[in-house]
């Protein structure tokens, strides 16, 4: 059984990539244990003898932070909290991204830092080990006092409240609860703040986003690679010299990258007519080796945070001390995802540009990769398609983390923006599969004109893989089953 050790340092993405096998369970470990008692008993010791106010335990939230709320209501506080602030609408959150935003949440709460009950957490991971998957809205958060909205709603289902999703049948809470024996839980101080003050809705998308992105940066090149040789493209602008003189890394191992799955081949190998090859296949080592480099720098913000405990007021046992402050806010999440669209929006572009040289009637080809054409169109509207869907992405990678909206009454002045810049992180993944996807299935038609020559023995296994799903186009056809294959085909590649 694979487990995610809430005990432990995470210090590469890799490690908690773990998250992402369906096996996978929490563990909530006796080090973790102890520091959510440690800081659970140290605030309910300070309660005791608190005279001044602290912000969100025995006061209102946000601009009603100066209001005070008597002892006896503080439990009330926070449930009140939890349900006024489930305000999540739009489409529902997959259920692979709740799954990661309760494993976010558990791990964000085990420092002890947050004053939540051990119980209360328990919970969560119940929730995550037993798949049992709170209904969760896209929009809503402002990414800046925490992802509040979202994880209200996420959070309903502890107070016997809202809806989940259990094995394929969406239920209320209490039903959930009653299968298990569960008991709603009674928050104590301070516990709904620290529930919905943290930027779990923004890290799990953005995890999600980052896992997949490394995957289609690679399948970028390797489908760069089986346009360049459909395209009988030069293997020179791939040479280690080169771009040993401007050594981004990511340049570096692009191009080394393109090297190894060129090795061997007869059509990179034999003499060509032309002297240069276009920037969309020459520059791919400068083009997605800086779309490398910015996973990479996306990936170092997400591991921080993930290491990170994110509520408010944060509490410092050992220095007892009560901080209201501003961990909560999702700049630098908002920066770094915006950033990574950008990034993968690239790689969009350069495949599609790529496409539309396959398809123009250069170098041996037909036009629009089919016999007969004028009575044949074969693949002139794939390019369509694919152009549409480049475009789309380049109107997603308009800023989110620019935008700030006054919220609270002008408390709450300057917000990241950055819960949407996270849900459409995602939505530029899922575009940026159907472009390469697309950019595959002309890469493979284009290919087979070039027999009986053949490409390097891990391109052409790639290809009679593809071959398996999507078939060479003689005449046409309806080609949108065919496109939806090769989407699916990239989906589902393991590399």
């Amino acid at each position: 059984m694979k487990v995610f050790d809430i005990d432990i340092l995470y210090h590469s993405f890799e490690d908690a990539e773990v998250l992402f096998d369906k096996e996978c369970k929490l563990h909530l470990g006796e080090k973790s244990v102890a520091r959510i008692k440690k800081c659970r008993d140290y605030l309910d010791k300070r309660m005791e003898s608190q005279v001044e106010p602290i912000y969100g335990v025995t006061t209102g939230f946000g601009s009603l932070c100066n209001v005070s709320v008597d002892k006896e209501n503080l439990s009330q506080l926070q449930k009140n909290l939890v349900m006024s602030h489930a305000c999540g609408v739009g489409e529902e959150v997959s259920e692979e991204i709740v799954r990661l935003m309760l494993a976010l949440k558990v791990k964000s709460l085990a420092y002890g830092y947050s004053g939540a009950q051990v119980e209360t957490v328990q919970r969560l991971v119940d929730f995550f080990n037993e798949g049992v998957h709170p209904v969760v809205y896209k929009q809503g958060s402002l990414g800046a006092s925490g992802d509040l909205a979202p994880l209200a709603n996420m959070c309903l289902p502890l107070l016997g409240l809202g809806e989940v999703n259990y094995q394929g049948e969406r239920m209320p809470a209490a039903k959930v609860n009653a299968i298990f024996g569960w008991e709603p839980l009674t928050l104590a101080s301070k516990e709904g703040l620290a529930l919905l003050n943290g930027t779990q809705f923004m890290l799990s998308h953005a995890v999600w986003s980052l896992h997949h992105a490394k995957k289609l940066s690679r399948l970028a090149d390797q489908i760069g690679a089986v346009s360049l040789e459909a395209f009988d493209g030069r293997v020179e602008p791939f040479t280690d010299g080169v771009h040993q003189i401007r050594p981004h890394k990511g340049q570096i191992d692009t191009a080394r990258h393109m090297r190894e799955l060129l090795s061997g081949s007869e059509i990179i190998s034999r003499p060509k007519e032309h002297v240069q090859d276009p920037y969309s296949f020459r520059c791919i080592p400068q083009v997605h080796g800086a779309s490398k480099d910015a996973i990479d720098y996306a990936a170092n913000v997400f591991v921080t945070e993930l290491n990170s405990a994110t509520d408010n007021p944060t509490i410092l046992p050992d220095e007892d001390m009560v901080v209201s402050a501003g961990n909560f806010h999702g700049q630098p999440l908002a920066l770094a995802l915006d950033f990574l669209s950008i990034a993968l929006a690239e790689l969009g572009s350069i495949s599609e540009r790529r496409t539309y040289q396959l398809i123009s009637g250069k170098r041996g080809l037909p036009s629009f990769l089919v016999a007969h054409s004028g009575l044949n169109s074969g693949f002139m509207i794939p390019q369509y398609a694919q152009a549409s869907v480049v475009s789309q992405n380049k109107q997603f990678c308009t800023p989110c983390c620019v935008d700030t909206i006054d919220s609270s009454q002008g408390q709450e002045d300057h917000v990241s923006m950055g819960a949407n810049a996270a849900t459409k992180c995602v939505n530029v993944v899922l575009n940026l599969e159907k472009i390469l996807g697309i950019e595959l299935f002309n890469g493979a038609q284009a290919l087979d004109f070039r027999r009986p020559l053949k490409s390097s023995q891990v391109l052409e296994e790639f290809v009679a893989q593809y071959r398996q799903v999507v078939p060479f186009i003689q005449e046409d056809e309806v080609m949108y089953t065919h496109m939806a294959n090769s989407i699916d085909f990239i989906r589902n590649y393991t590399l």
